[in-house]
This record gives C-alpha cells, structure tokens and sequence, in this order.
C-alpha cells in the first residue's frame, strides 16, 4: 500500500487526510503540521502516524502540500535536499492556490512529478469537488493509483491547468458562500419565527437536495428554479425579491473576486 504523507493538517490538509483514511489504513498516513498538537489530534482520530516534514519527504509515495501560498517557498526549500536524495519514486501533491506546477518544481529544485488539486472542505465527508491537473512528468499509473486512494473525497474532475484557479473560485471558495447563503436563510427562518436549529436543518437540507437534485437529473437549475415558481405564488416573490437585491450579479462578483485574488497569490 502507498505511503501518504500530508505536511499541513489544517482544514483542507486535515479534510484531504480524512477522506484518503476511508480508503487506506492508518498505518498508511504520515501527518506533520507546524502546530504538533494538531497533528497528534488526527493522528490519534484517524490511526495516523504523527511525522515531520523531512521524514515525510524522504519516505512517502505521495507528500500533500498543505500549507498556505507563502509558507510554500520556504518549506519546499527545507525539503528540496531531502527530496534530489530519494531513490524510490515520489509524488508531490500541491493544493496551494495560484501556486503553477511549474513554481512548485522551481521551488523543490527537480523535475519531480507534481499533481496540482484544489479541493474543498466537502472533501472530509467524502463529498468535496475536488479539481486536479497532473504534470507532464506524472505517469497515467501513478495518476491512476492517486485518484484510487482518494477516491473517498468526493467527485474528481480534470481540468487543464490553466483554467483550474478559475474552477477553484466556483468550488473551492464556494463551500462559503453557500454557508453564508445558508445562514441567511436561517435568519430568515427565524425572523418568521422558526427556532434558530430547525431553520438550520431545514435551510441545509434543503441546499443539499437541491444540489443532488441538479447533479442526478442533469436538468438546468434554471429550469428546476421554474418548476418551483408557481404564477402568482410566494417563490416568485421571493426571487423577484433576491433580483432586487442583484443576488445572480453579486454572487458572480463573488467568484471573479476571489479568481482574481489568485495572480496576487503568484
């Protein structure tokens, strides 16, 4: 079984960690992070073993980078010895935003292998949406073995690399705006007069079978938003309502902005 090694345990590290223990035994995992408690707290959930970043450099079949754009330069550097030293074959699996698999290469100091992934929170419940565009220098069989051992994350999709900042901005950032979409309408609930945890679960549970409902019957979200605005009805008051407000303008505005925040990343 390989060897996976995750150097950064928080929310996405720690989410990427919990889906590949749904497909590997613990024994399997290697986690190091700066803070070691949070490490140890994984570690001992998931049956991982608590590492450090050279260990996992010199020993694991797939190192995750998790930690955040600008600590990338100065940890790759720590490994990039360790790594030009290594006889077993390796993958370097990168999730930092606007961060090319060329940059990551330069910054490791070789030609290694690099999956680039951006996942999202999702991912720890074996429901994210996970994008990923594979280097030049990355075989179809150890690309093969990679979604395998992740496969407990969620949905996978392949993306040219050029165009995965831009998919990350829709599914990566979007867990947020969707919890922001699903308090606000717990709000709401509760200023009809909801108690705050039923209109939590409703607003939830609601997101989450729409969400199902679009991907299962591949009909238009605009089609099944029609299927439940009756003439003259209340859903047609309330998206007249949310068009007001310039609710489709601003969520677009909130996924250009956080694409664009991406080349201030590079």
């Amino acid at each position: 079984m390989a060897i996976l090694g995750f150097i950064g345990v928080g929310n996405m590290g720690g989410a990427l960690a919990r889906a590949a223990a749904a497909k590997v035994s613990g024994a399997s995992l290697l986690l190091s992070n700066r803070s070691r408690e949070k490490a140890e707290k994984l570690a001992s959930e998931l049956g991982g073993t608590v590492s450090d970043n050279l260990s996992i450099a010199a020993s694991a079949d797939y190192i995750f980078l998790g930690v955040k754009p600008q600590m990338l330069p100065g940890m790759l550097a720590e490994l990039a010895d360790t790594l030009r030293h290594r006889e077993s074959p390796f993958v370097l699996v990168s999730m930092a935003a606007g961060t090319s698999i060329e940059k990551v290469q330069q910054l490791s100091g070789g030609k290694w292998p690099v999956i680039r992934i951006m996942p999202n929170t999702p991912a720890s419940i074996g429901r994210g949406m996970i994008l990923y565009a594979p280097g030049p220098d990355v075989g179809e069989d150890r690309l093969k073995i990679f979604l395998e051992l992740m496969s407990g994350a969620g949905r996978f999709a392949r993306l040219e690399e050029r165009l995965i900042d831009a998919g990350s901005s829709v599914s990566g950032c979007g867990p947020a705006f969707a919890d922001l979409f699903i308090e606000a309408l717990a709000d709401g609930g509760v200023a009809c007069g909801l108690p705050r945890s039923v209109a939590l679960e409703m607003a939830a549970q609601m997101l989450l079978g729409s969400a199902a409902l679009v991907l299962e019957s591949g009909r238009h979200p605009g089609e099944l938003k029609d299927a439940v605005c009756s003439p003259g009805g209340t859903t047609i008051q309330g998206v007249r309502a949310l068009e007001k407000s310039g609710f489709r303008s601003a969520v677009i505005e909130a996924v250009i902005a956080a694409y664009e925040k991406n080349f201030d990343l590079k």
